[in-house]
């Protein structure tokens, strides 16, 4: 089940297609794109076999990771979505919403407006009760995006194969509605 394209005032999160390869490979090649937990970039063959596993995602799974778009220039910033955190079991079930982007689109709002937009499907016609989102605590930026979005902690672990410290950050829908009283009432 292909995810939905989702419109912010400023994205367009699509399906991510193998007409995205290069514009993605050259995003995943930067060091900083998978600093966190890699430490290095993608190659070329590992892009494409992420490509390869999206779309079987999009088969067979309910959520998956699609493209973000910066609309104006029609330039991909990388991906965001929601997705089954599958490489911490110890969370599961669960969905976790993620993004990583280029390094030239960061410091814009764009993974919290990619962010928000995810939240808000997965909570709304998603029907989650609970979202979660992961990172490294030394990833300053990603837990400030978590701030923003409104998660909390919920739990430290380590990465069962590499052993990275992480916190586990989670928002229920009951919070999520709350803050869109809130947004609403502000407006």
């Amino acid at each position: 089940m292909r995810p939905p394209t989702l419109e912010t005032p400023r994205l367009t999160l699509r399906p991510l297609t193998f007409d995205d390869f290069d514009e993605l490979a050259s995003l995943q090649a930067e060091e900083s794109f998978w600093k966190y937990p890699l430490r290095r970039g993608y190659s070329d063959t590992e892009t494409r076999a992420f490509l390869e596993r999206v779309q079987v995602r999009y088969a067979k799974e309910r959520f998956a990771m699609s493209a973000v778009v910066v609309r104006e220039g029609n330039l991909l910033a990388g991906w965001a979505g929601l997705a089954a955190p599958t490489f911490l079991p110890e969370v599961l079930p669960a969905v976790e919403v993620g993004w990583r982007l280029g390094t030239a689109f960061r410091g814009h709002g764009y993974a919290t407006e990619a962010g928000r937009a995810w939240i808000d499907y997965g909570f709304g016609e998603g029907g989650l009760n609970e979202i979660v989102s992961i990172y490294e605590p030394e990833n300053v930026a990603s837990g400030a995006v978590m701030a923003r979005l409104g998660f909390s902690f919920a739990k430290e672990t380590a990465h069962p194969e590499r052993g990275e410290q992480l916190h586990v950050m989670k928002l229920g829908r009951d919070d999520w509605l709350a803050s869109r009283a809130r947004g609403a009432d502000a407006g």
